[in-house]
């Protein structure tokens, strides 16, 4: 097998890799060209919009392919077929065989959140114990699986705030690991969001097999009413525009609990919250590898 990169615009990302899916690839993983790099720039939409972009402007199409695909015909007739430009050749290096399905679940191991918050995925024995929690997740189409440092500092606040009998909102819920959590850590409702119905889907099947009973619905569904808890893992200018709505949600005496955010954004994130609601008193909580949770309570 073969392993070909190609360097794509944002008209052609998309496009060109279903006709190379069509054409006979074995897959095709689109990834940002400029990520880690000042050039990146994150797709998010409104609440219950869909992003204005579906594209990086910058993408790699990382293809796999069997050792007699011919790359240069298909590439060829996908190219005028669609009226785009021709990508570039990044790098082809060839793939040994192997079991992808182990070495893929190898990648993922428990991961130990604190003292007794663990996310699990499903081929791992749980953590024995009385005191351990554990939610099995595994990896799929909507983010949040644990690893990344805004949902491990998340997980670590609700940890050591959820209280019996409080309400969660979980906005931007992706897997919905947030909301699992809060549930498991004794949040009596629990009700999540996100704009992509993949996510709501993923994160209504993970609340089942964790038998953690929470809500999950599109913003446009969502009832009145507000939380004591209300947590926001997304990114910095979406949460900048989700100050309003966000703040509204947020119950007297309540908390509200922001990441997604670089420490370099912190004070400009809170800033701008403190314009909407200067009773809600944010800073940061804490920072790992370079990115912060923001908290603060309502007064009341």
């Amino acid at each position: 097998m073969r392993e070909i990169t190609l360097l794509v615009n944002d008209r052609a990302a998309e496009i060109l890799g279903d006709a190379l899916m069509d054409a006979g690839a074995l897959s095709v993983i689109i990834e940002d060209a400029d990520a880690d790099t000042p050039d990146e720039q994150p797709l998010y939409g409104e609440p219950g919009l869909e992003p204005e972009k579906l594209a990086w402007k910058n993408s790699l199409l990382k293809v796999l392919v069997d050792d007699d695909f011919d790359l240069s015909l298909d590439l060829a007739i996908a190219v005028k077929a669609l009226n785009i430009e021709e990508p570039k050749l990044v790098e082809e290096k060839t793939v040994e065989d192997a079991d992808w399905v182990r070495i893929t679940q190898a990648q993922f191991q428990p991961v130990r959140v604190s003292d007794r918050l663990w996310i699990v995925p499903t081929w791992h024995e749980p953590p024995a114990g009385d005191s351990a929690i554990n939610i099995r997740l595994d990896p799929g189409v909507a983010f949040g699986t644990g690893s990344h440092p805004t949902t491990h500092l998340c997980l670590q606040w609700l940890d050591n705030n959820v209280r019996e009998g409080q309400s969660v909102l979980d906005y931007g819920c992706g897997t919905g690991i947030l909301a699992i959590a809060a549930k498991k850590l004794g949040a009596d409702c629990v009700l999540g969001t996100d704009i992509d119905p993949q996510a709501v889907e993923a994160a209504e099947v993970n609340a089942e097999a964790n038998e953690a009973p929470a809500h999950f619905v599109l913003p446009n569904e969502m009832p009145e009413g507000t939380f004591d808890i209300v947590v926001a893992n997304i990114l910095s200018n979406p949460l900048k525009l989700l100050a309003p709505a966000l703040l509204a949600r947020v119950a007297e005496g309540g908390y509200l609990v922001l990441s997604g955010v670089l420490a370099r954004q912190a004070q400009e994130v809170i800033d701008i919250y403190r314009e909407h609601d200067p009773r809600v008193a944010l800073s940061v909580w804490k920072e790992e590898e370079g990115w912060v949770c923001i908290a603060g309570q309502r007064a009341e």
